[in-house]
């Protein structure tokens, strides 16, 4: 074969595989990590605002309350382990933090599009997608302001470059789907919103790539509707729940939210082609994960370690570490005897045993589209 034919066809075959050529790409060596979502990611923000989260929360890992509803790590915990990060300070968080390598700004019952509500009336923050936003742009602008003074502010601080090759992750969208419920209103009702969910998600993107964001990690939401907190408040009939448990209608709603989403990302490709965005579904692995529980060394998969007692071991009057009356009778929120083979940790979220099995299954990229790993998540397909 002549050899500008047989170099021609190489690099049409090659380039027809464009993951051959992602293969022998090098790591991205991501100098900080900026994250936005909810509960899911929190590693202190609310509890900054509005109190501590009580023991027996950290109990596993940190043997004292972190910031974190969970008795341990968070995937987000596990995945600046793995860039060889330290773990995210949340922004709201003045005591003790260090913001060199990157902020936390989700919070705790953060949702995409700002609720008609307050904190101590249903529980979702304040701090939606676009406050958390506002605080990023904020913290960009004033942390070189001050970095630039040098001192404690230089040791404390990310340098200006980090933002442009910084991994951005975001991981938000289930609150925004329970708050509907929670107002009773139907599965159509809820789906007929996740439009305008994912246009505010979509100005978000645009928002942070404005600000020199290139590299964004982006999760889909989990089966809300095998979540304790889901069980036991949302009326359930026979007939909606699926063969382990979960209510089916409900879930269908989350699968159309991730469906959604992971439209709006290819759209922002087109949008941004400078960009390399990682779309992650994390709604496959969570599921599998509750339906093949046993086979994985799990036990009661929709049942929380921490609670007062009950069918599935939940109550909205009395959460984890706390106290309260139900019945007449005074409970507490108590932890079980060994989370490492529990899911659930409080009712609506993990435990640090099953946030890194999920953490396991997408950090090398099987459950990505691209199917990039995580330390290759700044090359573009």
């Amino acid at each position: 074969m002549d050899s500008t034919l047989f170099f021609l066809t190489l690099t049409i075959s090659v380039s027809s595989v464009p993951w051959l050529v992602l293969a022998t790409a090098t790591s991205c060596d991501f100098p900080a990590i900026f994250n936005f979502g909810d509960s899911n990611s929190d590693t202190g923000g609310l509890s900054a605002v509005y109190g501590q989260a009580p023991p027996p929360n950290g109990e596993t890992f940190f043997h004292k309350p972190a910031g974190r509803y969970s008795d341990g790590r968070l995937v987000i915990d596990f995945m600046a382990e793995r860039l060889g990060l330290p773990y995210l300070s949340a922004y709201l968080d003045a005591v003790g933090s260090n913001f060199t390598h990157g902020a936390n700004f989700a919070t705790a019952g953060s949702t995409i599009r700002p609720q008609n509500t307050t904190f101590q009336q249903t529980g979702y923050s304040p701090i939606s997608l676009n406050i958390q936003f506002y605080e990023f742009n904020d913290f960009h602008r004033r942390s070189q302001t001050y970095r630039n003074q040098g001192g404690v502010f230089e040791k404390l601080l990310p340098k200006e470059e980090f933002f442009s090759r910084a991994l951005y992750t975001f991981d938000i969208g289930q609150n925004d789907l329970t708050a509907g419920y929670f107002l009773n209103m139907s599965g159509d009702q809820v789906r007929a919103y996740v439009p305008d969910l994912m246009n505010q998600f979509k100005t978000i993107i645009q928002y942070v790539y404005d600000q020199g964001g290139r590299s964004f990690w982006i999760h889909n939401t989990g089966p809300v509707a095998c979540l304790p907190y889901i069980l036991d408040r949302l009326p359930i009939t026979a007939g909606q729940v699926d063969h382990i448990g979960c209510v089916g209608p409900v879930n269908d709603v989350a699968k159309y939210f991730n469906t959604k989403l992971n439209e709006t990302v290819v759209e922002l490709r087109k949008q941004f082609p400078l960009a390399a965005i990682t779309y992650v579904d994390v709604y496959s692995v969570k599921y599998t994960l509750i339906s093949k529980a046993k086979e994985l060394g799990f036990v009661e998969p929709l049942k929380a370690c921490c609670g007062p007692g009950g069918k599935y071991n939940y109550n909205v009057k009395v959460g984890c570490g706390w106290k309260g009356v139900v019945d007449g009778r005074e409970v507490e929120g108590t932890s079980c005897k060994d989370p490492t083979v529990k899911i659930n940790w409080d009712g609506i979220h993990y435990t640090e045993a099953a946030n890194k099995w999920v953490f396991d299954q997408i950090v090398g990229g099987a459950f990505s589209d691209p199917p990039v790993p995580l330390a290759m998540a700044c090359h573009r397909q």
